[in-house]
């Protein structure tokens, strides 16, 4: 065995002591289940830590191409996710079906879930607790004040809506009959910020709306999403009682990408404010006037 001298040795020594915290800490794999859960994560800049998405995690759309698809966030199978040797989930709380998760808490896997509310208060209760939970506090705490300042500049702009729009929000056409968004709805919450009234807001949740009731709604405009559960948005000026609605007079239909009017993740000031400028087109050129 050759002579070490005392320096050589000694560096030896520094090199271990380096080397040793590598291996005692390995990098986190963690399995995003919500596509505001995933588009958080990649705004916190902790993309190369996932490992799996499920299906609605369109945004970046990167995330889809590069990450293991776990499936539908609310139909998630065990051997999928833990096949990905996860060592944390983060899910929303419509994820499920409990069983499947409760499968993966027993596989000692530790499952964190965060809140699905639909406000700017629930958005930033998000960010803050998938931050902390990941110990990024502070880029945690800069994209809070960035979305928080988003929504201030979105309130400012919709003091500026002369008369709120009466409008129904079609979740989708089906057989001619319209799902649509009541009251407590992803729908509904985002009406509220782009400055419109719910013309289904006596409902609760989706509900099927009947003829009697589309033109009793009396909706001055129509949204819709691009692509929606029952396949890409149609004409629903086409249908009678939908052609018998002020919305169809003005031919007023705005339709956009559902994840992102519904996902209430760090892009909805911009949804909001994207779906106000469609429904009151001359609203920008308004609120630039001194």
């Amino acid at each position: 065995m050759p002579h070490l001298s005392r320096r050589a040795l000694l560096l030896t020594g520094a090199l271990s002591l380096v080397v040793a915290p590598l291996h005692a800490a390995p990098m986190r794999r963690i399995v995003s289940v919500g596509g505001a859960v995933t588009e958080i994560l990649y705004r916190l800049g902790m993309e190369s830590e996932i490992v799996g998405v499920d299906s609605t995690s369109q945004f970046p759309t990167e995330a889809l191409k590069t990450k293991a698809n776990i499936g539908y966030v609310r139909a998630l199978g065990a051997e999928g996710i833990l096949s990905l040797s996860p060592t944390l989930v983060l899910a929303g709380e419509g994820a499920g079906p409990p069983d499947t998760l409760l499968l993966i808490e027993q596989a000692g896997i530790p499952i964190i879930r965060v809140n699905d509310m639909p406000s700017p208060e629930g958005i930033a209760d998000r960010i803050r607790d998938i931050a902390n939970a990941l110990g990024a506090q502070e880029r945690g705490a800069v994209l809070r004040d960035e979305v928080d300042r988003a929504f201030a500049d979105l309130a400012h702009l919709r003091t500026r809506v002369p008369a709120p729009l009466r409008v129904l929000f079609v979740l989708s056409l089906q057989n001619g009959r319209p799902l649509v968004g009541g009251s407590g709805t992803t729908a509904d919450a985002m009406l509220a910020l782009a400055g419109a009234t719910n013309a289904a807001s006596t409902l609760s949740g989706w509900k099927p709306l009947s003829d009697e009731g589309i033109i009793a709604a009396a909706p001055e405009a129509i949204v819709m999403m691009t692509h929606g559960p029952g396949g890409p948005a149609g004409d629903p000026f086409a249908l009678p009682s939908f052609a018998a609605t002020p919305a169809a007079a003005g031919r007023r239909l705005v339709v956009m990408d559902g994840l992102y009017l519904l996902g209430f993740g760090p892009r909805t000031p911009s949804a909001a404010r994207d779906l106000m400028m469609a429904l009151y087109p001359g609203l920008l050129g308004t609120a630039q006037k001194p």
